[in-house]
């Protein structure tokens, strides 16, 4: 299984792996980046449940305290206090000592080369693996500096040991527009409160066939510096993603639209899950009906 790099929408992750199982299928090795590394080493490490449990939690107030900002020039968020948090949910542990074969990737900053973990601490590699440039300060490993794996590899394909002993299934979080999927919305719940008077509401009718309301006009939105930089590293990694699933074979395709979530939209946990679950669900009926 290949979980690609994306941010909060790297939580569909969790919502393919649940359908997996559902189906009993049985994920030999797990190759993930940035967020697909986050979510893949929690399965490695037997802890998706207690993950899931605690993420699915956090409000939108609860995410931004556990940002820790900061004035670098290299990025606003440290990105130490969230592990922090985590760890007192899930302990770190050694790769090698996980349930199943997992590597992640990051990107040494001086020589520009990608690192591949496949042993020593699970949340140090998590951290170098998730290091967004100009979002989170890089990720220091003994003397050396790493960003996001994304920036080089974000469907690290390569890092399975031996892409055809099982099906390959790879999920990308970065896919285009035309992946986007849109959930049906709950019915809003009636306000409690005092109701209009019948002549109030014909009077409101009234003056508006005299007075129309203008439509506001849709403006291009503008994007600030932070955005741009954002933006810029989806539209990249968008295009590596298509050029690595063109050159490896894969057995199931999930794609993810980058619209879907923001980057730090993590607050949207449980909607992001169900959205992969509905993905993988499409792609494995797809796979199941092909080999009747």
């Amino acid at each position: 299984m290949v979980l690609s790099s994306g941010g909060a929408r790297g939580l569909a992750h969790v919502g393919v792996i649940e359908e997996l199982e559902r189906r009993g299928y049985t994920i030999a090795e797990i190759a993930g980046c940035s967020a697909g590394a986050l979510v893949g080493g929690m399965y490695a490490a037997g802890k998706l449940h207690e993950f899931k449990d605690w993420i699915c939690h956090l409000d939108r107030l609860d995410v931004f305290s556990l940002m820790d900002f900061t004035f670098s020039s290299r990025g606003f968020i440290k990105g130490e206090k969230v592990f922090q948090a985590l760890k007192k949910v899930i302990p770190d542990q050694n790769i090698e000592d996980l349930l199943l074969p997992f590597s992640c990737n990051a990107v040494d900053v001086n020589s520009g080369k990608e690192q591949v973990f496949r042993q020593g601490s699970l949340y140090t590699a998590i951290r170098a693996s998730g290091s967004i440039p100009s979002v989170f300060l890089p990720a220091k490993v003994e003397k050396r500096h790493f960003i996001d794996g994304g920036v080089l590899n974000p469907v690290p394909i390569s890092l399975i040991s031996d892409p055809h002993a099982h099906k390959v299934v790879v999920v990308d979080t970065n896919g285009l527009d035309e992946h986007y999927l849109e959930l049906p919305t709950k019915p809003a719940s009636k306000p409690q409160g005092l109701a209009l008077p019948s002549w109030v509401k014909e009077y409101q009718g009234k003056v508006k066939a005299y007075f129309p309301e203008e439509k506001k006009k849709e403006n291009q939105r503008s994007y600030s510096a932070l955005e741009l930089v954002t933006r810029s590293f989806d539209l990249l990694q968008d295009r590596y993603c298509q050029l690595l699933l063109e050159n490896y074979p894969v057995d199931v395709q999930i794609k993810v639209s980058r619209k879907q979530a923001g980057t730090l939209e993590f607050h949207r946990a449980a909607e992001l899950i169900e959205v992969g679950r509905i993905k993988a669900i499409a792609a494995l009926d797809l796979l199941e009906d092909g080999n009747r």
